[in-house]
């Protein structure tokens, strides 16, 4: 196979790579697609240390993320139980369900943390009682919290 070039990505390229990472390709595709397009320049000793320094200031901005993520789990595991009333009939059997956006409203007005609803995981409930609800606060930073389902 011939000789290979290092070409550092500006943009995301199908099947190639992600921006800002330095890829081999051959010659022909980094001299007539990938340098004229734009997607893509020449690695050079000073563009490798501009994609290191990108690299570590990206880590560190990724590890402030987790580090609120953390701080925002320990806040949650302070609220102790939160309380949610819904309309009941016969054994203790509740109207309608436990709703993640009843859970974010909860937490937000009860704790004021500000929580996606799209990040909760609820078991199935149906009646009162107390139960764990599962929050995904980071990919890997989860929390758990207790809500307790009361009779309105």
């Amino acid at each position: 196979m011939g000789k290979r070039v290092q070409v550092v990505l500006n943009r995301d390229v199908s099947k190639l790579g992600r921006s800002g990472d330095l890829v081999d390709v051959a010659p022909g595709y980094a001299r007539n697609y990938l340098l004229p397009q734009g997607f893509a320049v020449n690695a050079t000793p000073s563009i490798l240390r501009q994609v290191e320094l990108r690299r570590q200031k990206e880590l560190e901005r990724l590890a402030e993320i987790k580090r609120q993520a953390e701080a925002q789990k320990v806040a949650l595991a302070t609220i102790g139980r939160l309380t949610i009333q819904k309309q009941t009939g016969e054994g203790d059997a509740i109207f309608g369900t436990v709703t993640s956006q009843e859970v974010a409203d909860t937490l937000l007005e009860k704790a004021g943390q500000q929580v996606d609803k799209r990040n909760i995981t609820i078991p199935d409930i149906d009646g009162t009682g107390t139960y764990d609800v599962e929050i995904k606060l980071h990919p890997e930073v989860t929390a758990i919290v207790q809500i307790e389902v009361a009779a309105k």
